[in-house]
């Protein structure tokens, strides 16, 4: 069951972040098609400001397709999330241009990114929550880590496509049509992605192993720490990564380098990202959630200023692919191992809900205004140090979160929270209520 409901939850997952993410890899040429003026500033910033308008939506989202996955089943709200996207990204990719039917253009595109942002706000919860609950107590570290990579794989097929299409097209045709065939690409996965889902097992009334955490306490208590740390938590998350997610615009925009090795930059760093959250899934079931999280994101935080002034002054592909790729590489580590500590410490009941609401509260604030903030700040200051100072703060809130998060891995502990073994020590079923 498990190696089943992780590949379909997986490859639904990819394929929704793929449709939502794209638009940011083309943002500039987006903005030309449907938001022309005479200042490319300017129109970068209203094609940034639609991208963002997709976020707007998504705590609605989060809250409407959450809770109703708690109520009817992880299934079923996954699958409404899948079809919302997928027609969304439709109407991204067929909508003429603003020279072809002026305001209608850029308010049918807002329309999608508001789809789309309603769609990808039910989209995490039911599907971290959906990963948890399928996987064996030990390996639910490994199987939710999946979720985090999921996103880096979509980032890295739509770098990879951009790649592809920046290489073998003109300047000029990538322009007029070359973003509108990655988003046909994502578009064309509606089929399969309903089918995949359609046939994936229940998971809402599966029993689930009663195991012990570290710091028990009050479940209402326990449940408003959780979720409070857990939203600044997703907030250094969701910068870090909406910021990475923007180096190809900014190694275009602000560096001024070529098209293929912008869409390389970002080729590289989520290829590495990859990874990284698998591996941090599997560390978290080896050594528990918190040192994982911790370790990592300290080395992290110390890495983010050394390798943007490098990129900065060098500006090369070197700087570049390798800076980036290090950087994403140790930061993502952390929050795969939060993702499942997350999942774990919130009752079955409001899994689904409370997680897709405070990652879509999260993202909504944080992350639909990291790439215009951004790209704000380096027209006013001049500084391609930037994202970095921007990088450095989120990377901060994130780890002092990080270090007064209870430890939630099923692991027998000795009484200063030492890990003796690895095998997963059950409770009497009336010791724990869910």
């Amino acid at each position: 069951m498990t190696s089943r409901a992780v590949l379909g939850a997986t490859i639904g997952n990819i394929l929704e972040f793929y449709d939502f993410g794209t638009y940011s890899f083309f943002a500039i040429q987006i903005g030309q098609a449907f938001f022309p003026t005479t200042d490319s500033f300017a129109s970068l910033m209203l094609s940034l400001a639609t991208f963002g308008a997709g976020f707007v939506t998504r705590p609605i989202g989060a809250i409407v397709l959450g809770s109703y996955s708690d109520r009817a089943g992880r299934r079923p709200a996954m699958t409404a999330s899948f079809t919302m996207m997928s027609a969304a990204v439709l109407l991204l990719a067929i909508t003429p241009s603003y020279e072809t039917i002026g305001l209608a253009a850029p308010s049918l595109v807002v329309f999608a990114r508001l789809l789309q942002g309603f769609a990808l706000g039910g989209e995490v919860g039911p599907t971290t929550a959906y990963l948890m609950e399928a996987a064996p107590a030990e390996a639910r570290g490994l199987a939710v880590s999946f979720q985090p990579a999921s996103q880096q794989i979509a980032a890295t097929a739509g770098a990879l496509v951009g790649e592809i299409l920046s290489l073998t097209m003109t300047s000029e045709a990538l322009n007029a049509y070359g973003w509108r065939i990655a988003l046909s690409l994502g578009a064309a996965t509606l089929p399969f992605g309903l089918w995949l889902r359609s046939g994936l097992p229940e998971t809402l009334h599966r029993p689930e192993a009663h195991v012990l955490v570290t710091q028990p306490g009050g479940q209402s208590r326990a449940d408003r720490r959780i979720i409070s740390l857990g939203f600044v938590i997703l907030a250094s998350c969701t910068i870090t990564t909406y910021v990475t997610g923007y180096m190809t615009t900014y190694a275009m925009n602000t560096l001024h380098v070529s098209a293929p090795l912008a869409f390389a930059i970002t080729l590289i760093s989520n290829a590495g990202g990859i990874a990284a959250a698998l591996l941090g899934g599997l560390l978290a079931d080896r050594a528990g959630r918190r040192r994982i999280m911790i370790w990592p994101q300290v080395s992290a935080l110390l890495m983010t200023y050394p390798v943007f002034l490098w990129i900065a002054e060098s500006r090369s592909a070197f700087a570049l692919l390798g800076g980036l790729g290090a950087l994403t590489l140790i930061g993502t580590i952390p929050y795969s191992a939060f993702y499942v500590s997350m999942a774990e410490g919130l009752p079955r009941n409001i899994r689904g809900g409370a997680f897709a609401t405070i990652y879509a509260f999260a993202i909504a604030i944080f992350g639909g205004t990291a790439q215009p903030i951004v790209t704000w700040l380096i027209h006013l200051t001049g500084s391609p140090l930037v994202p970095a100072w921007y990088m450095l703060f989120a990377a901060a809130a994130g780890l002092f979160a990080m270090l007064m998060m209870p430890e939630t891995a099923p692991l027998n502990l000795t009484p200063d929270h030492k890990r003796t073994f690895l095998m997963p020590r059950r409770l009497p079923r009336h010791s724990r209520e869910e």
